[in-house]
């Protein structure tokens, strides 16, 4: 099973080109260096969805938190079993 994980764009490498473009993303706390090759368009403070260490997508802020907070429920319940 895949799963792509919501994460926001927390800076961008200097790199011009697009193929290249990485960014530190943030997960809940831990973050990463992803490549943003796939999302040329995407800024810092947006969300992506990520994917084995790359944006697939770049996500509206309320639908990336709405995954987030469902995420988080999980965890929370699982806690309680």
């Amino acid at each position: 099973m895949c799963l792509a994980v919501p994460a926001k764009i927390i800076s961008l490498n200097s790199n011009t080109d697009e193929l290249l473009q990485t960014g530190f993303v943030d997960f809940s706390g831990v973050q990463k260096e992803i490549s943003l090759a796939y999302v040329p368009e995407a800024n810092v403070g947006d969300y992506v969805i990520v994917h084995a260490g790359f944006a697939l997508s770049v996500l509206d802020e309320e639908e990336a938190l709405a995954s987030l907070q469902a995420f988080q429920d999980l965890a929370d319940f699982e806690a309680t079993l």
